[in-house]
């Protein structure tokens, strides 16, 4: 399986991951220009970007830039060479494991698009699909098996039939958007009968969406996407991800690196003490020193 088609399966999934990909190679090193890798949340990394020792601060970064989603520039420098500068959307390490040369790494995150579950089979549900794809968000799902607490959003436009079980299925799965299509008066008569609390009924926004004054289905999608949309950029309302594995850190022994104890590192338990390696030299410095 290519790269692009790794990553074509991670977006699928609705799983976050960062591309990484080598734009310039400094001999000697065993990675060249044009190298690439993926890097799950986990730690687990899937191609190659150079080394154990480049790995290590590779997957560092990369970790970084995926909680806040934001690209960066990883230099990656042998200890004592420290030329390149610190600059908004890029940094340096210095590895004091690199035998030579440096690597400039390019860090892409790919963090899943918003989900917003649409309930309903009305001109109003049609047209919000439409809405949400020509947005880029994801709708429903269901193909990649995604349970209801990965879901930002639910909106119920079906104008009738299960509207309260919906809503509670919503709030006790803790989801963060909760619309209902309904006039005023029959919203407040749905959750009535739900017996909701106080903080329970403030969580559902019905009437639902923006007062723009909308009138058609299409412009009543408008209206609802958009009160989403202030939720998520305005209001701060988070796109829930699946969870990755441990991201916790652990220092080398030898070296003094910071180690992702993933399931890929080098690892080591003696006397009942964990200890983590950024790679195999380091780990086996630490078994000839015990």
């Amino acid at each position: 399986m290519t790269i692009d088609e790794r990553a074509a399966q991670l977006r699928r999934a609705r799983t976050p991951f960062v591309h990484a990909t080598v734009v310039r190679a400094q001999q000697p090193t065993s990675a060249h220009a044009g190298d690439e890798a993926i890097m799950l949340p986990d730690g687990t990394i899937e191609g190659f970007v150079g080394g154990q020792c480049a790995q290590n601060s590779v997957r560092k970064a990369a970790l970084g830039a995926l909680q806040t989603n934001q690209s960066l520039l990883l230099r990656v420098l042998p200890d004592g060479d420290v030329v390149f500068p610190e600059a908004p959307g890029a940094c340096v390490v210095v590895n004091p494991c690199l035998s030579g040369g440096a690597l400039e790494i390019f860090l892409v995150p790919q963090v899943p698009a918003p989900l917003v579950r649409i309930h309903g089979a009305t001109p109003i549900a049609d047209a919000l699909v439409r809405m949400c794809g020509a947005l880029g968000y994801d709708v429903n799902g269901d193909e990649a098996g995604v349970g209801l607490v990965e879901t930002t959003a639910v909106v119920i436009a079906s104008h009738g039939g299960p509207e309260g079980e919906l809503i509670r299925a919503a709030l006790d799965a803790g989801i963060g958007y909760i619309g209902l299509v309904a006039s005023r008066i029959r919203g407040a008569s749905v959750l009535d009968e739900l017996g909701l609390t106080a903080e329970e009924r403030a969580r559902v926004h019905t009437p639902v969406g923006l007062p723009i004054g909308a009138k058609t289905p299409a412009e009543i999608a408008v209206s609802v996407v958009a009160e989403v949309i202030a939720a998520i950029r305005v209001d701060g309302l988070a796109v829930p991800v699946r969870a990755g594995a441990t991201t916790e850190q652990a220092i080398d022994p030898i070296c003094g690196m910071s180690v992702v104890m993933g399931p890929t590192a080098e690892h080591l338990r003696v006397a009942g003490n964990d200890y983590w390696f950024c790679g195999p030299g380091c780990r086996t410095a630490f078994v000839a020193s015990a």
